[in-house]
């Protein structure tokens, strides 16, 4: 028969143990380096974990993955992640169970590669996000969704857009193009319907060939669309193909355009009186709102690095989420002044100043720029 008070003590001491354990920094209870890659999921997932671990973790979001893209297996490390094991943080690093415009099963499947961390490794004395381009917006997205779990993120050349305008400024491009240039891809609908060619390889050509048929009338489009002339054919192409996975994603017309009245197109009575007009699909209206539900009022720190000349995110794109933001707001956004050229052109000293910049506004607790 066992001694009751012998038992007691053993369970004392071993929530004691726990206890002491869970308050032990993570940094001192894992072995490194350690580098783990497999699936989470249908999500591919990489954690490295440095030899001088500092006991703080980066969730790095990876940018856009075209639909058929082939995967490697085991996951690849991001070229940025060097740069974060370098300073002694650990990694890690989701693809997405979903290829195209995957922010919403992005932000869980992030939020599922956190916490397995934390199972394995341990909870983390600071956890940051730090995400490129579609990244950026998915970390600016989980930063709102999930404040509790990390103390600031870092949004790279970030598509930091609400879902629903996000839709429409796409849908703006594409029937801006069906404007100029009349059923170039299929023989009804054009760009801008739903399913409106399935050979996405065939349309960017097509939309390619377009434009170098109307030199003027593609100086006139790139002017309103605010992107280099040069860079309209992968503009109007990448913004073809996100619109159709959104599209097909939401399961109808992501978009109501009926009474939009459209500026910028130089005869702007003649293009609102003729431009396609579309009924949007109230479920799949609902479902873009929330591709990624982003309100710019984050609770913890916050930073926008952008690029010069991105033909990408336009400073037009890079404005939305600062108008979201409100000034009286103490953690609103810091977007600090543009670096390097083209889409995501960062060099890593950029990245790592950036970077280090939230840290210290999250050791600080002083917002960058205030006293």
């Amino acid at each position: 028969m066992s001694n009751p008070g012998k038992s007691l003590c053993l369970a004392i001491a071993c929530v004691l143990a726990f206890q002491v354990s869970a308050a032990e920094p993570a940094a001192h209870r894992t072995k490194a380096p350690i580098e783990q890659a497999g699936t989470l999921g249908k999500a591919p997932y990489l954690i490295n974990i440095p030899e001088r671990w500092n006991g703080e973790l980066v969730i790095l979001a990876r940018g856009f993955e075209p639909l058929g893209m082939p995967r490697t297996l085991p996951m690849q490390p991001n070229e940025a992640t060097s740069i974060f094991l370098s300073r002694g943080y650990a990694v890690a690093q989701s693809g997405y169970s979903s290829q195209g415009w995957a922010v919403r099963d992005a932000i869980v499947d992030i939020e599922r590669l956190r916490q397995k961390f934390v199972r394995q490794y341990g909870a983390a004395r600071r956890t940051y996000l730090v995400g490129f381009s579609m990244g950026g917006g998915i970390a600016a997205a989980s930063l709102e969704q999930h404040a509790g779990a990390y103390q600031g993120a870092l949004s790279l050349c970030g598509a930091n857009v609400p879902g629903m305008r996000l839709a429409q400024e796409l849908l703006t491009t594409l029937v801006a193009f069906d404007y100029f240039f009349p059923d170039v891809v299929g023989a009804v609908g054009g760009l801008s319907m739903p399913q409106a060619a399935s050979n996405q390889g065939e349309a960017m050509s097509a939309i390619a060939d377009a434009l170098a048929g109307k030199p003027e009338v593609t100086t006139q489009l790139a002017r309103a669309l605010q992107v280099p002339v040069d860079a309209l054919p992968g503009v109007v192409s990448l913004h073809y193909v996100v619109f159709q996975d959104i599209a097909q994603r939401a399961g109808g017309m992501p978009v109501d355009n009926r009474v939009t009245v459209y500026r910028g197109f130089d005869d702007d009575r003649a293009f609102n009186a003729d431009v396609r007009r579309y009924a949007g699909d109230a479920k799949a209206m609902q479902y873009v709102a929330s591709a990624p539900a982003l309100t710019g009022q984050p609770s913890r720190p916050l930073v926008l690095q952008y690029n010069n000349a991105d033909p990408t995110i336009t400073p037009h794109f890079q404005s939305i989420f600062a108008d979201l933001s409100s000034a009286a707001a103490t953690t609103r956004p810091v977007t600090l002044p543009a670096v390097g050229d083209g889409h995501c052109g960062f060099s890593s000293t950029q990245i790592g100043e950036a970077f280090q910049v939230l840290v210290d506004w999250v050791e600080s607790g002083q917002r960058p720029g205030t006293e």
